[in-house]
């Protein structure tokens, strides 16, 4: 599959087509704080933090965080509200000191880790002993298949293509001396009736979308807009989303 390149793409619309409502983004916060030390301060890292969606509100919520994100225009984009410091940088290549954070959380963004073995060492490395890291990560069988899904083409096909199953992320880990301390799963509330969802969708702000092309983007989203036009006022679906923990050894 493809590498989604966010400098040229994806990058404009992301902040709105991936926007969190307060409740939800609370939701996921109560989450991360379940897994993790109860003492505070803590220091984190936001690793592709993207648009810095999360990363404020972890900071608010545990500490002083970093984001962490190789695109210079989402950057731009997070940037743009104050309190938060950004740092160009990826999962394998970690632009901070080691043993200097008690987590790191990857949000949606392990499928795009192109070295993942280097990723497992670099997180090791700048984690202190006893830091978790809280992955956040579609896997290709505990995948939370949005309700919207099933309406396009090669959809099961592309998925299964972009994500590992579950069993080989935490072999990889294990292997190099993590233990996995939880996995649940975690549901948002709705983020608002089937028409917004499918006007926030209609951004292509999501990667699957990236490994489609265009006449399967199309026919999709035709067969969408007649299911949502049926009930387009109806709360969107919600649905289970998992959330892996591991603990660096």
């Amino acid at each position: 599959m493809r590498r989604i390149d966010y400098d040229r793409e994806l990058h404009e619309n992301y902040a709105r087509g991936r926007a969190l409502t307060g409740r939800q983004l609370q939701v996921w916060i109560d989450a991360f704080a379940a897994v993790l030390p109860g003492r505070r301060p803590l220091t984190g890292l936001d690793v592709g933090s993207g648009t810095g969606r999360f990363t404020p509100a972890l900071a608010s919520a545990f500490g002083p965080v970093i984001g962490i994100e190789p695109s210079v225009r989402m950057r731009e984009v997070a940037e743009a509200r104050p309190g938060v410091r950004y740092l160009d940088g990826r999962a394998e290549d970690l632009p901070v000191p080691a043993a200097s954070a008690d987590y790191a959380l990857m949000f949606l963004s392990w499928h795009h880790v192109a070295d993942k073995p280097q990723a497992v060492h670099e997180l090791a490395r700048v984690l202190r002993p006893g830091g978790r890291l809280l992955l956040r990560a579609n896997f290709s069988d505990h995948h939370p298949r949005p309700w919207w899904l099933d309406h396009f083409p090669r959809a099961h096909e592309v998925e299964t293509a972009l994500f590992q199953p579950l069993h080989e992320v935490i072999a990889m880990f294990t292997a190099n001396g993590w233990r996995v301390t939880d996995f649940t799963t975690v549901t948002e509330p709705s983020s608002g009736t089937r028409r917004d969802m499918l006007d926030r969708l209609r951004l292509r702000s999501l990667s699957f979308f990236a490994h489609l092309t265009p006449d399967e983007q199309e026919a999709g989203f035709r067969s969408l807009e007649r299911a949502v036009a049926e009930d387009p006022d109806a709360p969107a679906p919600v649905f289970a989303e998992p959330l892996l923990t591991l603990e660096r050894g």
